[in-house]
């Protein structure tokens, strides 16, 4: 089961800000979460129901630090097309 928890933030870029503007958010998430359980979320928590979900895979890059070597994190990138007329406010930039 999906919970608002999944989502880590929303993502602001050059590119997903022209995005925006065009009706689309980028929202990043924890690897678990599936594209129903996103529409799920934003049903419950948003009250508004995603016309359009696109999900993609990204896997943490190796990066050294001082000489140690780590991981970043595995997560998911979702877009979410909403409904025209649908505005949340905490996303407005």
């Amino acid at each position: 089961m999906a919970d608002i928890t999944d989502i880590k933030s929303i993502m602001y870029t050059e590119k997903s800000i022209e995005l925006q503007e065009m009706g689309v958010i980028v929202v990043q998430t924890t690897p678990r979460m599936t594209k129903n359980g996103l529409r799920e979320v934003f049903k419950e928590y948003f009250g508004i129901n995603p016309l359009k979900v696109n999900s993609m895979r990204v896997e943490g890059k190796v990066k050294r630090f001082r000489g140690v070597e780590g991981k970043r994190n595995d997560m998911k990138k979702f877009y979410v097309k909403l409904p025209e007329d649908a505005k949340i406010e905490s996303l407005a930039v």
